[in-house]
Parts: structure tokens; sequence; C-alpha cells
């Protein structure tokens, strides 16, 4: 009876898929998906969180106290922005930021901000993809425009932020 129940949910219920994360299907916006980053070694450096005037951040510096990356809560609207910084010079035309993490990646829109240097993606307070870069192991990574992956750890600062928008 065992084996007749074991073989039954073998077919019903498909494999575990891999622990590999791999690009989310379906229609995404114009950027390059960022290969497996599970080996890579994070950039040298530090993330800084604080309080902003709607919300917070975590601004990620590298060892020469150059911000590379930054999430920012916008209670107002309960959304989290993934921004990296770039040359408007060279923004890359697709405007997409790719993400990787150790259990997901995804392409998301972006659009530069030329008062601020920056290319910025929304992201809702629920989307799934915030709690991937959250609990990712050890590390995850930011592309634009084909460039190479900004690898960088994962801290604490992150889920802060994250937390604030879900408040």
């Amino acid at each position: 009876m065992h084996r007749i129940i074991a073989a039954l949910l073998a077919i019903v219920i498909p494999a575990a898929a891999p622990l590999h994360a791999q690009p989310t299907a379906g229609p995404a916006p114009a950027a390059s998906a960022i290969t497996d980053q599970s080996f890579a070694m994070p950039v040298a450096g530090s993330w800084s969180y604080g309080a902003t005037s709607d919300g917070s951040a975590a601004i990620f510096f590298d060892r020469n106290s150059q911000p590379r990356l930054r999430l920012q809560c916008s209670r107002a609207i309960r959304r989290v922005t993934l921004s990296k910084p770039f040359n408007a010079a060279s923004v890359p035309a697709s405007g997409g930021l790719a993400v990787w993490t150790s259990t997901q990646s995804r392409s998301l829109g972006a659009g530069f901000d030329a008062a601020t240097g920056r290319l910025n993606a929304p992201i809702s307070n629920w989307d799934p993809l915030l709690d991937a870069i959250a609990y990712s192991r050890g590390r995850f990574a930011v592309a634009a425009g084909g460039q190479q992956p900004l690898v960088v750890p994962a801290w604490g600062d992150i889920s802060r932020v994250i937390e604030d928008c879900r408040a």
C-alpha cells in the first residue's frame, strides 16, 4: 500500500527544483541575466543603515568609501528602490538592473535619475525578491547593461530596510 501511495505522489508532485538560481520565466525588462555568483568574492566594503526623510536606506560603500549600491524604503508608497550609481554617459540603453541571489534571479525595470546619478529599480515591499536578497547565502549581485556584476555581501542592514517598508 505504501508503495502505491509513493508512486502516486511521485507522479502528482514534480521533483524539487535545484537550488541553483535560475532566471524567472516570462517577459522581463531588457537587462542581461547574471550567471551563478555562488563562489564569487564579494567586493570589500561595508553596509551602512540610516533613517531618511521618508523611511530608511542601506548603502554599500566599497573599501574606498565610494557608494556602490543602495536599498531605500519609501514608507509612504511602501516601495524599496534598488539603486546603482552610474555615469550618465554609460547608462545602459536597456534601462534595467539584473539581480542574482542564491535562490533566484530577475531582471528589473529601472530608470536613470540624472539628479542623483543613479539607476533606480523600484520593488514592491512584499516582493519575494527582497527576501531572496536579504537571505542570500553570503552574497548577492547586481548588474546593468551587460557590465560585470557587482557582488556584495548580504548583511542585516538590508533586512532592516525591508522590514521598515513592511511595518
